[in-house]
């Protein structure tokens, strides 16, 4: 029998045994929270707001479900596997072979890694526009200012897991308090544009499924899924996915209410064509209120909380990516016959990610174009398509074929891939 949370045995009977809300499990919801809370939330007022108001009304409907049961799936289909402490990279091989753990593992990399980029890129934008327009200094030279922000955080992830786990929790504690407070500050600036703006059908219809990319990265916490899983089938052994499932709901409810609180603020604070320039200016939307708003309050915290939010989720993403590179890596030698130099390939991994995160964010590329191509869809392949591919496809998770809510998730995630098409085609 396994041990749960508790330290009591766990029966072989999921239905048999209750699982109380533990202080764990609300550590667990905050780091998914910390995770799913960076650069995508913070530009997703822009990409969502520019469509008008309404379309934005079916958005908040629509992503509380997809949120939970995409992230359900996944947790599932990480839960599934017969070897303990397997996470996702092993679990594929486990299920789909070694060709297509391959394939999936590649996949996975380059669903996150992007993420990692982007961050390089929004870090260095938010600060340097805090120095331009907050302290009325001169902007560094870029490859200075990206440098030295990328290895700091790098540096925490160096030091250990241990220490970044504490500056998350640190972080994520007074994202959450700024994030509400600024969401009722705003409500005062609160005007009637956005709502006057009643798109035709088909535009209607067009917003809604080019944003659903950048909604499911924002609100994209799979990084961390698969070591969440990994802890909850030690914690609860064959009660893992009913708890699991439990903490996923919990933080999918509490990214709607707070995320989608603080988007409807901004949206509404700010008009249609203000939001336009925000994106133009390649700037998360709370450095653009920084600029355009006349409190002393918004002009310095607004940049504080977007820099907390990047900094707490590119910890997330940096070890979901890292931990899909070492799964490619190690899979390589093992196919080669060759023995795994650990500490070889953990310097390689630190030395790749600093060289191109930095590379990226030297050339500035437009982040919610960088949503739009490689976040969303790759995310959405991943996190909606294949876990519910598992699950008509591996006998250990066939108890949950036959659902409505599995078509929701497959539906969701093609019109996800399938927006950059349409967007092309706009």
């Amino acid at each position: 029998m396994q041990k749960n949370a508790t330290g009591a045995q766990a029966p072989t009977e999921t239905k048999a045994v209750k699982l109380p809300w533990t202080r764990q499990d609300t550590t667990w919801m905050l780091s998914l929270f910390g995770t799913a809370v960076g650069a995508g939330i913070l530009f997703l007022p822009i990409n969502a707001g520019m469509g008008g108001f309404w379309p934005l009304v079916v958005m908040a409907i629509l992503i509380g479900p997809m949120t939970y049961l995409a992230h359900r799936g996944l947790s599932r289909f990480v839960c599934s596997s017969k070897i303990e402490g397997s996470d996702i990279t092993q679990v594929v091989e486990e299920h789909f072979g070694k060709g297509a753990g391959k394939a999936i593992t590649l996949l996975y990399f380059f669903a996150i890694y992007p993420i990692v980029l982007i961050y390089g890129v929004g870090i260095t934008n938010v600060v340097d526009s805090f120095m331009v327009n907050q302290l009325g200094m001169e902007s560094l030279p870029r490859w200075i200012l990206s440098g030295v922000l990328i290895l700091g955080m790098m540096s925490v992830m160096i030091a250990g897991e241990k220490l970044m786990l504490k500056v998350t929790q640190f972080l994520v504690y007074p994202l959450v308090a700024i994030l509400a407070f600024m969401s009722l500050y705003l409500i005062p600036n609160w005007n009637t544009s956005a709502l006057e703006q009643i798109p035709a059908a088909g535009d209607f219809l067009g917003t809604i499924w080019l944003t659903i990319p950048v909604l499911i990265f924002a609100f994209n916490h799979s990084p961390a899924i698969s070591q969440f899983a990994v802890s909850q089938k030690r914690d609860h052994g064959v009660n893992a996915s009913r708890k699991a499932d439990v903490i996923l709901r919990n933080t999918s409810l509490m990214l709607v209410g707070f995320v989608m609180l603080f988007v409807f603020s901004c949206v509404l604070s700010l008009t249609p064509a203000q939001l336009a320039e925000a994106k133009a200016q390649n700037l998360p939307i709370l450095s653009y209120l920084a600029n355009a708003h006349d409190s002393a309050f918004v002009t310095y915290f607004a940049p504080l909380i977007a820099f907390i939010a990047i900094v707490s989720s590119f910890f997330g993403h940096y070890l979901g990516a890292s931990e899909g590179m070492r799964g490619l890596i190690v899979k390589q030698y093992e196919s080669a016959g060759k023995e795994v130099n650990e500490a070889g390939v953990n310097k390689f991994i630190l030395g790749f990610m600093f060289i191109t995160i930095w590379g990226v964010a030297i050339i500035n590329p437009s982040i919610l174009g960088m949503i739009e191509a490689l976040g969303g869809p790759i995310i959405a392949a991943i996190l909606y398509l294949m876990p519910m591919y598992a699950v008509y496809k591996v006998p250990a998770l066939k108890q949950y074929r036959g659902r409505v809510s599995n078509i929701f998730v497959i539906i969701a995630g093609l019109l996800s891939m399938t927006a950059i098409l349409f967007g092309l085609l706009g």
